[in-house]
């Protein structure tokens, strides 16, 4: 499975140097709005120490992380769910990620200008807020009708997504986000079509400057993204030599967690370690999908050992001696760290 996480945030914020910093890839950064107009996409590998664990174990050739996708999206500005600025572009892009990371900017540079003339974080998140409602209220408006002529020729489905968006409605003539108001499973299901933009899930992101201090009332992850690309740049003897550490993987792990993600593993006969991205909840059938599309269909039952029980067994063979390896079925919900072998 595949997920991407949207960067966004107003101009000027440091989206496009993070996207350099986590991807590693010469991107344009320059000191005026929408330098990014054409978004930047970037495969990030998760930091994971359990994976190197496993290949030492296995000692297999090929060693395979997994990953996200990080889209590094031009800046919006006020008026950009009527299409100021960018704003048509950015939203439309928004729409296609499975959660948004907000750039925030919490640092004062001369010859860096803000757009709104001065810095207030919180403002700023209640820019891009109040922006996503405004779409989502806009996307309503399109919504409401096209379903009011289904529900006038007697479809009974339509009947129900009326009344779950009209709930909505109130929600975000409220100011709410949609992801802070209760729904029903069925309810999600109802509305999963629409891509709600503020449905996703986010992460906020304070771009600070060296030992500038964070807003109290601001409780997010902070990181001076400025020196992330300068860390990023070096090699690892330079990094050894001036005791520098990158902090960008407790933000690749901060997204991973937003999307309720979890990782398990496969050795494939010592040929390869390898880990996979899935939802939590998922069962062991369609887990197996994302190793390989029949496996899905073709699944009989499947092997399994937490990553820490085999790393403590020492090997797969040791392991099953051991009684560590468990068959499971098809209704097994997997585990994050599990180790799975599949038998088709």
């Amino acid at each position: 499975m595949s997920f991407s996480v949207g960067i966004v945030g107003l101009p000027n914020v440091g989206k496009s140097t993070l996207f350099k910093a986590l991807t590693k890839k010469q991107v344009k950064i320059a000191n005026f709005p929408f330098t990014t107009i054409n978004p930047n996409i970037g495969i990030v590998a998760l930091p994971d120490e359990r994976l190197k664990t496993i290949a030492e174990i296995t000692k297999p050739p090929k060693i395979t992380p997994t990953t996200i996708e990080f889209i590094d999206i031009a800046g919006l500005v006020k008026g950009a769910h009527k299409g100021e600025g960018l704003g048509n572009q950015f939203l439309a892009k928004i729409r296609e990620c499975d959660a948004v990371l907000e750039i925030v900017r919490d640092f004062i540079k001369e010859d860096i200008e803000h757009i709104e003339k001065n810095i207030d974080p919180k403002r700023d998140i209640e820019i891009v807020k109040q922006e996503l409602i405004m779409k989502d209220l806009e996307t309503l408006g399109k919504v409401f009708s096209k379903l009011e002529e289904e529900k006038k020729i007697g479809n009974k489905e339509a009947v129900r997504k009326i009344e779950v968006l009209k709930k909505i409605k109130k929600g975000l003539e409220e100011k709410k986000k949609i992801i802070e108001l209760s729904f029903s499973d069925e309810e999600n299901l109802l509305i999963k079509e629409f891509q709600f933009l503020t449905q996703k899930p986010v992460i906020y992101l304070i771009n600070i400057a060296g030992e500038q201090a964070l807003k109290p009332e601001l409780k997010h992850l902070a990181l001076d993204l400025k020196l992330e690309e300068e860390v990023s740049e070096l090699s690892e003897e330079e990094l050894k030599e001036l005791k520098l550490a990158s902090q960008l993987d407790q933000l690749i792990k901060a997204c991973y967690t937003v999307l309720d993600l979890i990782t398990f593993y496969t050795i494939v006969g010592g040929k390869e370690a390898r880990a996979w991205t899935i939802k939590k909840g998922t069962k062991c059938p369609e887990a197996g999908k994302c190793v390989h599309s029949d496996f899905e269909e073709k699944f009989i039952r499947a092997e399994v050992i937490n990553w820490k029980s085999l790393a403590e067994s020492g090997s797969w063979s040791k392991a099953k001696e051991l009684g560590e390896i468990k068959t499971v079925g098809k209704d097994y919900v997997v585990q994050d760290g599990d180790v799975i072998e599949f038998k088709i």
